[in-house]
Order: C-alpha cells, then structure tokens, then sequence
C-alpha cells in the first residue's frame, strides 16, 4: 500500500531523454509501455505498509469469507477506479496532479493542497519507520511498544527511530535515484518473503491443528475455525464484508479517486495500461495483506485467543499479542523476515519522504529542496515516535483519502461535466485567478458534511466518501455556475455603456466563457 504514498507525481522520476515535463505534457517520445506500470504497481503496493495492515483485520474480527471475498472485490473495484476514473484524463492531458489543479483552481488553492498532501506523507512516511524500528528492536532486544501504547516506551525504542529516521531522511535528500532504483531490484525479493511468510505461517496452522489439508474445502475450514474465526478484540474496530470492500477500494483513494496517479498515468501511451494496477492490488492488497494477517491470526492461536471469553479476558488483562512486523517476521523467516521488515520500511519511507519534501518546497520555493526535505524528514522521524500512529493505521488511511477525495471529484467534473453545462473548464488559467472559491468551496464543506456524518451520523469513516464524491461534483457544479455566472455578468457589465441590463441579452453567455 505504500503507496497510499508511493503513488505520488511522478515528476520525481526523470521521464525518457531526461526531462521531467513538470509544467508541460508528456510527449510521444517520452511515453512508456505497459510492462513499465506492471512492475511499478507491483513494487509500490508490496511495502511496509502490508505488515501492518493485515494483522489489524484480525483484529477488527473479520470471518475468512469477508476477508477473502471483500478483499476480491474492493480490490477490483479500486482497479476500475483507476481504468474509468484516472487514466482516461491522465492520457488525454497528461499533466501532473500539481499543474492539472493550478489550471482548475489557482495557485493558491495548489499550496493549500500541497500542504495537506505533505502532512499526510509524514504521518505516512512515519508508519513506515515504525515499521523498520520493530526490526531493529527484535535485533538489539529492547522493549517494543504494546498495542494500546501511544507514546515511546523506552530509551532504546527512541534511538532505534531517530536512527532508521535520520538515515532514510539523509538516502531521501541526496539519492532520490538511488533509492528508486534499489526498490525496484528489491521489490520481486519482498513479494516473495510475503509468499513465503503466508506458507509458513499456514504450515504452522496444519501442524498446529492436525489438519489434514489434502483439499480446498479443508483449507477453507480451517481458515475459518482457525485463522480468521470472526473474533473481535475490545477497543478495536468491528469489520464486516462491506468494511472490507470499502477500505481495500479506498486504501488508495487518494490515488485513484483522488486523482494523485494522474502524475503517473500520464507516462502512459494507451488509457488502459492503468489495468496494471492489478498488480499491486493482488499482489500486495490481497496476497501481503492476508499472508501477514495469518502470521498474526497465528500468534493469536497460540495464546489461546480462540473464542470471544478468551478474547476479552486477554484484553483485560493486557495479554493480546502485539501486531509489530518485526516480531511478527523473525518469527516466520528468521534473519531473513527482519532484513525484509527493515527494506519494506526503508522502500516505503524514503519516496514518500522525497515527496512530501517535493509538496512542501512548492510551498516555499526559495528554499532549496535538500533543506525542505532534511526538515520534512525531521518531522517524519518525529512522528513515527509515536506508535499509536501504525497503532491505527487503517483509520488514517481512510482519513487520508477521505481528505483528498473532493479534489478527485472536481478534477473529473472539470474535465467532463462542465463543458457539457456550458461552463469552462480550466477555469482559473482562463480568469487567471490564483485562488477559486468553487474549488476551496467544495473541498471544505464536502469534508465538513463527510466528518459530520461520521462524528454526528454515526457513519463509519470507511462509507462516507462515497456520498461524499457525488457531494463533491454537485456542489462543484452548483458553485461553478455562480462563479462563472458572476463573471459573465461582470464581463458583460464591462463592455457594456452604462452597465445597461437590457442590452446583456445580446451577448450570449458561451461566447463570453
């Protein structure tokens, strides 16, 4: 999932013959093939994240056929987002995220956009160095935080992040290509540590329950009485099917919805290599995901946390397991499963890093990148002390899609909607206006009704943003039209002598538009 961050511009990458096209389309001659996204997807969404992640369904007490059958179909979905959604403005523009919304909204609305996007890759970008850190505590043998632990616990916790944070930050601001170039040799390693960290692990539950697994119907069985058995732990969320569905749709939202991979798509030469996302999807949010929940559903076993009364006496009394990757690894794989932990963080982090770095020096152009980045990385490091931040993984990303998923939604009524209306697209660069009230208007109130919902609706986060998008596109319409409506009158207004109403009729609205 990383990338939940990864999937960011990918003007950081130099495009063929060395030019970036961040303010220009891509041309012919710097457009890629399908086989380039294929191993994109796979290595971006094979991350940290994924250890993380799938313990936590366990824990939020999903039954094996939600799980496996909610992942098939969020996952499909979220492949279509992208084919039906994303690509086919990325393909016809081909502009980054960044330039697309200065031509919509302004420059100004682009900087408060960049500022939410660069906090949320270092709350991010912090997971992920929490999750190198889990590593490095099973090495060194210094206490890791428990589950309910929102604060660092111990001296040795403290270094072992400060170090993994100041290292990556370093890697980020002086070898982005580096960096780059190591996660893509890595990536087919890492896929195959989560395969075999699923094999173990369902090794263990054979040899642990006597089953004998000679057929398919037996392995279902026992993934259901055995692995994901629909117990809940206290204090934690409560999955369904339709928590499932949701969150494997929107764990990217930000990229697909949200139109973030406009900045990778539009490398793209044909509208449809954007199918390729199925490679991460499947490979990192279907077979990671469930191959590190078995790893934790086994730990869970092993303590006795079979049924709700051992569940909430454990709770009780603070003996649920931890769901810490580190641990969790080196008891699957050994040295092997933390060298994977440590470079799933380090992968994960690094990029996202460099380009919350990216998002923030837009902000404050006069300073160099390499400094914006040594403090954004400061931040990251900062924030990944605090466990409760991995701790509750799933929510944020939920949050964070939630947050972007307006601008998504104007993207795509700008491009298709509004010329159907008679309303302009691009509006901004056509008034040359730096800030849009229908833009700033419709991201703020439909975040505000969304969160409304979920404090005062009793609406889980995972369900809002779909009503949330069409939100969104209505009040992006609704707002469009009176601004574009104010600005006729007042162009109509300036050409007129006098300002005489009776003679506006004779210029028509589209002419002046």
């Amino acid at each position: 999932m990383s990338n939940i961050s990864n999937s960011a511009p990918m003007a950081a990458k130099p495009a063929v013959g060395g030019g970036e096209y961040e303010r220009t389309p891509v041309p012919e001659k710097a457009r890629l093939g399908f086989k380039s996204f294929i191993g994109m997807y796979a290595g971006e969404h094979t991350a940290g994240t994924e250890l993380m992640i799938g313990p936590l369904f366990v824990l939020a007490g999903v039954a094996a056929f939600d799980v496996v059958v909610g992942l098939l179909i969020g996952n499909l979905l979220a492949v279509l987002s992208w084919l039906l959604l994303t690509a086919p403005i990325a393909t016809r523009v081909r502009l980054t995220l960044y330039c697309h919304l200065e031509r919509i909204a302004g420059r100004y609305t682009v900087i408060l956009y960049n500022l939410a996007n660069g906090l949320a890759f270092c709350f991010l970008a912090g997971a992920m160095i929490t999750v190198s850190a889990t590593a490095i505590g099973v090495w060194f043998g210094f206490p890791l935080p428990t589950l309910t632990d929102l604060l660092p616990n111990s001296m040795g916790w403290v270094l072992s992040v400060v170090s993994v944070g100041v290292v990556i930050t370093l890697v980020a601001a002086y070898g982005y290509r580096f960096v780059s170039w190591f996660a893509n040799i890595a990536a087919p390693w890492m896929v195959l540590m989560f395969f075999g960290f699923g094999i173990v692990s369902l090794k263990w539950f054979i040899d642990a329950t006597g089953t004998e697994a000679s057929s398919a119907s037996d392995l279902w069985m026992l993934a259901e009485t055995a692995i994901w058995t629909g117990v809940e732990v206290p204090g934690q969320p409560s999955f369904s099917i339709w928590h499932v569905i949701f969150f494997a749709w929107f764990a990217n939202m930000a990229m697909h919805v949200g139109m973030s991979d406009l900045s990778v798509l539009r490398f793209a030469r044909k509208s449809w290599y954007s199918i390729a996302s199925a490679a991460g999807m499947y490979v990192g949010h279907f077979m990671a995901w469930l191959a590190a929940s078995m790893l934790f559903a086994f730990q869970m076993y092993d303590a006795g946390l079979t049924s709700e009364a051992a569940v909430i006496a454990a709770s009780e009394a603070g003996q649920i397991p931890n769901p810490l990757p580190g641990p969790l690894a080196d008891q699957a794989l050994g040295v092997a499963g933390l060298i994977c932990v440590i470079i799933a963080g380090w992968t994960t982090a690094n990029p996202t890093i460099y380009r919350a770095g990216l998002a923030f020096q837009a902000i404050i152009p006069s300073v160099s990148r390499f400094k914006v980045t040594i403090g954004t990385g400061l931040l990251t490091t900062f924030v990944a002390l605090f466990p409760g931040v991995a701790m509750q993984l799933l929510g944020f990303v939920a949050l964070y899609g939630l947050l972007l998923m307006p601008i998504g939604a104007i993207i795509f009524i700008d491009f298709w909607v509004l010329p159907r209306l008679g309303l302009k697209s691009f509006y901004a660069e056509y008034t040359g206006n730096k800030f849009t009230l229908p833009v700033i208007g419709t991201w703020l109130i439909t975040l505000a009704i969304c969160l409304f919902m979920v404090q005062f609706a009793g609406i889980d986060i995972f369900f809002v943003a779909l009503p949330g998008w069409f939100i969104a596109a209505v009040l992006f319409i609704a707002l469009s039209f009176i601004a574009q409506r104010q600005h006729t009158d007042k162009v109509i207004r300036s050409i007129t002598p006098g300002g005489s109403p009776r003679k506006e009729s004779s210029v028509s609205t589209q002419e002046l538009i």
